[in-house]
């Protein structure tokens, strides 16, 4: 399911063992990226992205839009 949060439910969510995963191209990433994120370029997501994630934790995904 997809839910729309703010900066502070990020926090909060963190805290409680949220994964932070970042969907941006690899360069972007490299440049620039949250603390504690992970990438996983949003071109290759797929079945072994899944297998790289706890299904037992919160997934938060994130991706800066420049425009």
């Amino acid at each position: 399911m997809v839910t729309r949060i703010d900066r502070h439910e990020v926090q909060k969510m963190l805290a409680a063992g949220a994964q932070l995963v970042e969907v941006l191209p690899d360069k972007e990433y490299e440049a620039e990226h949250l603390p504690g994120a992970v990438n996983m370029p949003l071109k290759t997501l797929g079945r072994q992205t899944r297998r790289e994630l706890d299904p037992s934790r919160p997934v938060i995904v994130y991706c800066h839009d420049y425009q």
